[in-house]
């Protein structure tokens, strides 16, 4: 199980005065997923006591060109811990920058996500797609992805996102099950060239070896959030429903 200290963790985190009900929409939506293997130290210790790391460790980066939403259009990268969270595989977030303050404080209080400014560049062609970001005048993340293969939009799955945030409930492990409608999908061949660690809430993140890279055109929708879980617990005890 993880080994973070829950206290250090909140340090960061969002507060949400209420639970949504109504499910949130992102459209017209360029996802660029990247997965790398991270080195073993970042593993139990970037985790809370409730979640438990994968072998070998992993940190999945998430990068969003939004068209349309109820915040405007935007730009949003996020990365995220590989874990599981009783048997279901989880992505722990450690950080999201975001290119508007709508975006960033909707993200914030609607959603807990623990959101920050930043200036972020997502440029797809017909070879290549580049992601960059720069938060507080420092490169945080370059990503270059070239060879774009077709794929079935079957071919690609995304794990759920879960992230600490004060909640009603106290603080808890927040669940967005993000539904992904891709309509295109493409195999890309990506390298990392800038990645700030730090700049994404947590210095120990090492990757250092890219799995697989893909990126995906359509639509996400994230429903109503049903359940948290306590930090400090396993999901199979700490789980509570929001509407209990």
């Amino acid at each position: 199980m993880g080994t973070a200290s829950v206290e250090s963790l909140a340090q960061g985190a969002a507060t949400m005065p209420n639970f949504p009900v109504e499910p949130c929409q992102f459209d017209d939506v360029l996802c660029v997923q990247v997965i790398a293997e991270m080195r073993n130290s970042a593993r139990e210790a970037v985790l809370p006591p409730s979640l438990h790391p994968t072998i070998p460790a992993a940190l999945s980066i998430q990068a969003w060109r939004v068209g349309g939403s109820q915040w405007g259009a935007f730009n949003l990268v996020m990365t995220r811990v590989s874990c599981r969270s009783g048997v279901r595989a989880r992505g722990f977030t450690t950080g999201v920058l975001v290119t508007t303050k709508a975006a960033c404080d909707g993200l914030r209080t609607t959603l807990g996500l623990p959101a920050a400014v930043a200036d972020i560049t997502i440029r797809d062609g017909y070879d290549a797609v580049t992601v960059a970001a720069i938060r507080d005048g420092r490169a945080a993340l370059s990503i270059n992805a070239i060879d774009p293969e077709p794929m079935s939009p079957d071919d690609v799955q995304y794990t759920s996102t879960i992230h600490l945030a004060h909640t009603p409930n106290g603080l808890r492990l927040v669940q967005l099950e993000a539904e992904h409608h891709a309509t295109r999908v493409e195999r890309l061949a990506a390298t990392l060239g800038t990645f700030d660690a730090e700049a994404w809430g947590e210095r120990r993140l090492d990757p250092y070896r890219i799995v697989s890279a893909s990126s995906a055109q359509g639509h996400i929708v994230i429903p109503a959030i049903r359940f948290v879980c306590k930090p400090d617990e396993l999901a199979f005890t700490g789980t509570e429903s929001v509407n209990a």
